[in-house]
């Protein structure tokens, strides 16, 4: 999508797929900004993701091909498509993670009626993706400019985090560090825009004629004026503090109630 702030984040754990919650961060995305394409790196070719992202109109087109090898099961499609439709509501209403779905749909699970279904409908979805992908040059060029977005965003986070420590093994705190990481994140990002615009503003207001094509190159990923660690003036070292009164007469403590 062409927007440079993260709409959602999640801590994965080790051996864990991106895949299994992607579909997870697009039905809790409750802003408005609403994509209308997801780009994902090769994780996120996993054929029951392309069949959910299809069930819940993430997209979706129709192929048709002869029977024999190497087609599309559609008889086994129409068998279990009222099972599948049944499982995208109970997503949906919230009685099923899509998260943990995905976990018991992986590819070794070639027994389970379910993943088997799902199967055929992510390889109809994806063989049409990947047949336009071959046939377009300039969405070959989108999603090359998409993955290169992502990863310079992965690694401004990244640069922004400069502890990079998960201390904690409790899974509730390893989701708020990546949380507590996205959000400035974002805000620098934000504030990058910001001087940016002002940046053009200016230059027009000179003369100078700024285009699209030239916007376009820049990306609000900005980092050599931000200082992580903030500015400290030492020249004040030598200033002695005014002492500590611990008996703090000056403050009125009457009328404060004290919590129990």
């Amino acid at each position: 999508m062409d927007t440079y702030v993260a709409l959602f984040s999640r801590f994965i754990p080790c051996g864990v797929w991106e895949a299994v919650h992607l579909i997870e961060g697009l039905l809790a995305n409750a802003s408005d900004i609403q994509p209308s394409t997801v780009h994902a790196d090769t994780q996120g070719q996993n054929f029951p993701v392309f069949a959910l992202a299809t069930l819940f109109g993430f997209g979706i087109d129709q192929l048709f091909g002869e029977s024999g090898r190497n087609v599309i099961d559609w008889k086994l499609i129409d068998k279990h498509w009222i099972d599948l439709m049944q499982v995208s509501i109970s997503i949906s209403e919230g009685r099923l993670s899509s998260a943990t779905l995905m976990r018991r749909l992986r590819s070794n699970s070639h027994k389970n009626r379910m993943y088997k279904a799902f199967r055929e409908v992510g390889r109809s979805v994806r063989t049409v993706a990947l047949l336009r992908y071959l046939a377009d040059p300039a969405l070959r060029a989108r999603v090359t400019t998409a993955t290169n977005k992502v990863e310079s965003c992965n690694g401004f986070s990244k640069w922004l985090d400069f502890g990079e420590v998960l201390a904690d093994n409790d899974p509730e705190e390893q989701e708020k560090l990546i949380k507590f990481n996205t959000l400035p994140a974002n805000l620098v990002v934000f504030h990058n825009a910001l001087d940016i615009s002002d940046v053009v503003r200016q230059l027009v207001a000179e003369g100078w004629s700024i285009t699209a094509d030239q916007l376009s190159q820049i990306a609000p990923y900005l980092r050599a004026h931000i200082s992580r660690f903030g500015a400290y003036a030492t020249d004040e070292l030598r200033h002695r503090p005014d002492p500590f009164d611990p008996l703090l007469k000056e403050v009125d403590f009457t009328e404060v109630v004290l919590a129990a």
